[in-house]
Parts: structure tokens; C-alpha cells; sequence
């Protein structure tokens, strides 16, 4: 007699963790930023590439409406791929907290709101991004490889980072960043509005603390693999390491010195 039980697989590790209290940091920490690089590298592949694919509308004369939009998708979706990861910090933190009230379900909506108002942040700072791009390729300054024309207006951008990390509004920013609990302690807001506003703000001091960073993209090439990767694992670090203001501070020092050398390089 056929036993329909013995057809029944044990379910993955992954249904497992969808079908937990875990499901919404498996989506917003794993799945969802998978999903993004996975984007970007077939960009930037194209991009480098035969130019045939995703990326072959960028090469467009004609910047109207809709190319502007994709522009911009292509900005946000790297935004929160690069992003949202360094954020996990306090996504895991409020996840343990919701739970503790015992919201149920609601906790993982809340989850979800939070994240929301974590990447709207850095949706709207794509905006910039993507009208600064147009102003400089308009300009000249950028290629149509979206990389720097001239040596020297890269070693311009790496100056404005490298100081950018020496200011107090940085080591402010970054202090913000490094302490979810405090984070979590002073700005709690209940229910799933008041974890949007909760990622938006924590968004606006990611956004303080990270935004020269970010320039160092139009520096490098905005879609070298090598460069966004790079960016995003440094950016990781400062947020999560546990130096603090001195890593900044040797980081902006680092900057601060390449761009003199790229300066002088190209003066030479």
C-alpha cells in the first residue's frame, strides 16, 4: 500500500527560515539584497561588456522621462543593495524587541516598515544622484562610461571624501550608526508608522554618515564591480568595526593622501 507520507520532502532550510519569526531578516538581509547585486553585476557585465543588454539604453542621446526613471532605478537599486545589509544591526535588534511585546504578526510588518523607511531614505538621495550624473555627463566631466574624464576630477572627489571624514557631522553621524540599542532607546515609536519614521531616520544619519562615500562611485566608475563591491564592504566596516571615529579618521586620512597623489600624478 502506498504511503503517501514517504513522498513527502523535508523542507529547506530556507522554508524553514520563511516560515519562521525569521522570515522578514531573511528577505530584507539575504534574499532582497541578493536579488539587487545580482541587477548590478548584470549592469555593470553589460556595461563592460558587449553593451547590448541592460545596460544599452544608458547610451542614449535622448535623456527624456523614462530614461531618467531607469536611471534612477539604477541608482536606487544599487543604494539598497549596497545599504541595507550594514543596517542589519538594527533591523535584528527591533525584530527581538517587536517579538518581546508580543506583537505576532504585526512585528514582522513593523519589520518590513522599518526597513521601508530605511531604504526610502537612500531612494530620494538616488534622486540627487541621478541628477547630478546627467549635470556631469552634460558637462563633460563624466564619460559615457559614467567615469571621470580628466585624473583630476577624480582626485577632486576622493579630496571631498577623504575631509568629508575628518568633520563632526561625520563622527556624529557615524557615532548614530554604531549604536542601534541607544538608537532604539531614544527614538522607539510604536506600531508600523512609527517604525517607518524610525527608518527614516535611521536612514538620514546612514545617509550623514555615508554620503561622500558615495561620490567615490562617479570617481571609480558608478558601475565597476570592483569599485561598488570595494565601496560596500568599507562602508560595512566603518558602520560596524568597532573603531569608531579613529577608523574615520585614518580612513579620511587615507583619502585625503590619495587624492594629493592622483593630483600630483596627473600633474606630472
Amino acid at each position: 500500500m502506498h504511503n503517501p507520507a514517504a513522498d513527502e520532502r523535508p523542507p529547506t532550510r530556507l522554508e524553514v527560515a520563511l516560515g519562521s519569526d525569521r522570515a522578514p531578516h531573511v528577505i530584507l538581509l539575504i534574499l532582497f539584497p541578493l536579488v539587487c547585486w545580482s541587477w548590478i553585476v548584470v549592469m555593470a557585465r553589460d556595461m563592460y561588456g558587449p553593451m547590448t543588454g541592460a545596460s544599452a539604453w544608458m547610451m542614449t542621446p535622448t535623456w527624456d522621462a523614462r530614461h531618467l526613471l531607469l536611471l534612477w532605478a539604477m541608482w536606487a537599486v544599487m543604494m539598497a543593495g549596497m545599504m541595507l545589509p550594514s543596517a542589519a544591526p538594527l533591523l535584528l535588534l527591533y525584530g527581538v524587541a517587536a517579538r518581546r511585546q508580543g506583537l505576532g504578526a504585526a512585528a514582522s510588518r513593523q519589520i518590513y516598515a522599518l526597513a521601508a523607511g530605511y531604504v526610502a531614505v537612500w531612494a530620494l538621495f538616488s534622486v540627487v544622484a541621478t541628477l547630478a550624473q546627467r549635470i556631469l555627463s552634460g558637462l563633460l566631466i563624466l564619460s559615457p562610461m559614467m567615469t571621470p574624464t580628466q585624473p583630476a576630477i577624480g582626485a577632486a572627489l576622493l579630496l571631498v571624501a577623504g575631509v568629508y571624514e575628518l568633520t563632526p557631522l561625520k563622527y556624529a553621524c557615524l557615532r548614530n550608526c554604531q549604536s542601534p540599542m541607544s538608537f532604539l532607546m531614544h527614538r522607539w515609536r510604536a506600531g508600523a508608522g512609527g517604525a517607518l519614521r524610525m527608518g527614516v531616520a535611521h536612514g538620514v544619519n546612514c545617509l550623514g554618515c555615508c554620503w561622500a562615500l558615495m561620490l567615490l562611485l562617479f570617481a571609480g566608475g558608478v558601475m565597476n564591480l570592483a569599485v561598488i563591491a570595494a565601496l560596500t564592504a568599507f562602508v560595512a566596516f566603518e558602520k560596524l568595526a568597532p573603531f569608531g571615529v579613529r577608523g574615520a579618521r585614518v580612513s579620511g586620512g587615507l583619502l585625503v593622501a590619495a587624492a594629493l597623489w592622483m593630483l600630483l600624478q596627473s600633474r606630472s
